[in-house]
């Protein structure tokens, strides 16, 4: 599918971005195609839902973002609410969902107009809760990170039945998705989060902690991972549920099939509970109150411009060595499969290396 319109995620901080942004706005007037910077705030100007981004920007087929996960997280929300492509372009760092290093932003362009690239898709999350997720008077200048203004509250869902409080007994739809993850996290030093967590509706165990995560398998080797979840394959369907730092013996990650719910409800003597989604505070939440988080709809569509090397990425992210018991060993070849050789029966579909060209 050609580009028809290219919307720009930029990380105004980092002159490479800007560079790259200029590469791609070049390219863009060469080929004649429409090209909008995105998510952009000033004074005047606060940020919008994903959807009013899209809109705004006349609706790219194509988010390009221009710095690292973080940025890439900015243009996943935009692009999931418009099902529109989503191509990051890494400066610096290796990145899980980066593709493409700066120096490399025209090719991939071509690539992707000339239809010589592939679309992977990821499992998003998304959530009910018992009330609209508001942020009280006066406490936004602590939610924010210091960097950009918030995002606004997200929005109960235009398709939702129960309406905006609730009233069927399902909770209020949000119109909002995660790409990484939805944590629940304590608003103050002193005060743990107390949560009934449900897993299909059934109660697992009532939390005492400093937060508690659901994270998509994308998400597993973020947030999760710090507080010592596993490492999951991005290209599997899962919802990973990782305590932080539990007043109780089960420590243990969680992690359930997509069809199996997890909700939260937040217990009396809770203190008050932060709602973070992919990093960003939406919301705040008291005793009483509960959250619901599921597979969304609708799935995030990445821009691939060859097989994704997930496990390599994961050893250079991590810095990962091997054992020193195996030096005598020497180096294990960085490839497992016969280079020479057609691929058996019995293997053709799976997920393996390319042949090695001679």
């Amino acid at each position: 599918m050609p580009v028809n319109r290219i919307g720009l995620v930029v990380h105004g901080a980092r002159p490479a971005a800007r560079a790259a942004a200029d590469t791609v706005r070049a390219w863009c007037a060469g080929h004649g195609i429409p090209c909008a910077e995105v998510d952009v705030w000033s004074d005047g100007r606060p940020r919008l839902g994903g959807k009013e981004e899209a809109a705004a920007a006349g609706h790219p087929d194509l988010i390009i973002t221009l710095g690292g996960d973080g940025t890439f997280l900015r243009g996943a929300r935009i692009a999931a609410k418009d099902n529109a492509r989503v191509l990051g372009v890494d400066l610096g760092h290796v990145g899980f969902l980066t593709e493409v290093p700066a120096d490399g932003v025209r090719q991939a362009l071509d690539a992707v107009h000339e239809d010589r690239a592939t679309v992977e898709e990821r499992m998003t999350l998304t959530l009910r809760t018992s009330r609209s997720l508001e942020v009280p008077s006066g406490m936004e200048p602590l939610l924010r990170d210091g960097r950009c203004p918030a995002l606004p509250t997200p929005q109960p869902r235009a398709d939702g039945e129960d309406g905006a409080d609730g009233a069927g007994g399902w909770g209020v739809p949000l119109d909002v998705t995660a790409l990484n993850d939805v944590v629940l996290e304590k608003l103050v030093r002193d005060r743990q989060v107390a949560l009934a967590v449900y897993f299909a509706g059934r109660l697992l165990a009532s939390y005492s902690a400093d937060a508690v995560i659901v994270a998509t398998p994308t998400g597993s080797t973020a947030y999760s991972f710090a507080a010592g979840g596993p490492v999951l394959s991005p290209h599997m369907d899962a919802v990973v549920f990782t305590p932080v730092a539990p007043h109780m013996p089960f420590n243990r990650t969680v992690v359930a099939a997509p069809d199996e719910p997890v909700a939260a409800r937040v217990l009396p003597h809770s203190g008050q509970v932060v709602v973070s989604i992919d990093g960003q505070l939406r919301g705040v939440l008291g005793p009483g109150d509960w959250v619901g988080v599921y597979p969304a709809p609708s799935r995030l569509r990445l821009v691939r411009l060859g097989p994704t090397d997930f496990f390599g990425r994961l050893r250079e992210r991590f810095s990962l060595t091997d054992a020193p018991a195996t030096v005598a060993d020497g180096q294990a070849p960085a490839l497992f499969r016969s280079p020479d050789s057609d691929v058996p029966e019995d293997l053709v579909g799976l997920r393996l290396p390319p042949a090695l060209e001679e």
